[in-house]
């Protein structure tokens, strides 16, 4: 591997960690600013809302300037996020323009990959990403966890600048402060990562039409990239399964931090943990599938997502971490094994529909619009007053019930059009590059 990889590593590696952290942060920012319980469910879908809006738009952006300038460019944006919170901005709006930073930041994160690196080593190179990413949102979410604490917040604000008077005045304000440099640390990294020579394709305005009509001009045709894989009747069976498990799983994370509180009378701080091993468990069954599934049998593992939902109602029933701490793992790894064969069926089709980074562009704007769907739908529920317990049962119920119809769906255009999705696995088959 090229060193600037491992400089990219390092700069994913402590963006993602404060990101992950972040999101703690702010939910006891609020919960300490006495905000409903509905705001703080809000904050999944905020973060993902600038990934949906500008989905048409980022990856041209990426390609328009070097990939380490769009990066730290990204960085600066999720800094304003910060400062934002801390000097009194809504925590809703400061975590939506973090997650603009975020959306930007993602198509420069992996178009880097391809211009820096030859073909045979990003496989290799996707994994140390993906691997590293889980990491971070393990130690992130234990980081906010500990950095709202009692213990090192408490550190934290015993600390005082001579003659200087900050608004930094409870641990979530704090634990924010610190997120900011490790933003910061992730920013440096970006400015270390070497030019990689590749022609950029500039955005700009021509004598004939404006920037804004170049702009509008990329929304048709990522429109119709995003039908074709619709109506590709492999592309939809993976895009509607991989799409449900991020969107369940982006607000997942919010839903054990209220569970916790209810059923085990847990701070943010303990509650922390259990998020972490959700995606210990998640990083084990992404390992096993890697390990024992093939591409031609993917769709084989739709049951597990309907077990999914069905184990979620489980929780309602769980009053003690004994009990909690193994649910979790096996939560997490039936979704881990039910994405990694999902996600490489669906790539594999992109890839032959309309280019890898068309593809991508696609699955993060339907993933993305799902995470903000379904945690809309949580804020409402909450926002109306039902209880954790309740949100918990209605958001189980759906997911086991869409995987259902995704089930059905795939039976149905294994019927109707036996042939078609019997030409498509053969082509899966023989693929040397999956």
């Amino acid at each position: 591997m090229k060193r600037g990889f491992y400089t990219i590593m390092a700069a994913q590696f402590f963006s993602s960690l404060a990101d992950n952290a972040l999101f703690v942060a702010a939910v006891e920012l609020i919960k300490a600013e006495g905000g409903a319980e509905w705001q703080r469910a809000a904050l999944v879908p905020m973060f993902a809302l600038f990934y949906v809006v500008l989905a048409p738009f980022v990856g041209a952006f990426a390609d328009s300037r070097p990939k380490g300038q769009v990066m730290f460019m990204s960085n600066g944006i999720k800094v304003l996020g910060c400062l934002m919170m801390l000097f009194g901005s809504h925590p809703l709006l400061s975590y939506a323009i973090v997650g603009l930073g975020a959306a930007a930041y993602s198509p420069a994160k992996y178009g880097i990959l391809t211009e820096l690196l030859p073909a045979s080593l990003l496989v290799k190179a996707n994994g140390w990403i993906e691997g590293l990413t889980i990491a971070s949102i393990i130690l992130g979410v234990l980081l906010g966890g500990q950095l709202v604490g009692p213990h090192i917040s408490g550190y934290l604000l015993a600390f005082d600048f001579p003659l200087i008077t900050t608004p930094i005045d409870t641990p979530p304000e704090a634990a924010i402060c610190v997120l900011v440099f490790l933003y910061g640390l992730a920013a440096w990294f970006n400015t270390r990562i070497p030019d990689t020579g590749v022609t950029l394709i500039p955005l700009k305005a021509d004598e004939h039409h404006s920037l804004a009509y170049h702009l509008l001009a990329l929304a048709p045709d990522f429109w119709r990239c995003n039908q074709r894989l619709w109506r590709d009747k492999l592309g939809q069976i993976s895009l509607a399964t991989t799409t449900l498990f991020w969107g369940a799983s982006g607000n997942l994370r919010y839903i054990v931090l209220a569970w916790s509180a209810v059923a085990l009378g847990y701070t943010t701080t303990q509650a922390s943990s259990l998020v972490g091993v959700i995606a210990i468990g998640t990083a084990a069954g992404a390992v096993i599938a890697s390990l024992r599934m093939r591409l031609e049998d993917a769709t084989r593992v739709m049951p597990l997502g309907i077990a999914m939902g069905l184990l979620m109602l489980a929780m309602n029933f769980i009053d003690n971490v004994w009990l909690a701490a193994p649910f979790f793992i096996l939560l997490g790894g039936l979704g881990g094994f039910l994405v990694v064969p999902m996600n490489a069926l669906l790539q594999h089709r992109g890839h032959n529909l309309m280019g890898a980074g068309r593809s991508i562009a696609v699955q993060n704007f339907n993933e993305q619009a799902c995470i903000l769907a379904l945690g809309g739908l949580y804020s409402l529920a909450t926002g109306l007053g039902l209880s954790a317990f309740g949100a918990i049962f209605g958001f189980a119920a759906l997911l086991a019930g869409c995987m259902w119809l995704i089930q059905r769906w795939h039976q149905s255009n294994c019927i109707h059009h036996a042939q078609e999705v019997e030409r498509l696995m053969t082509i899966a088959r023989q693929d040397p590059s999956h």
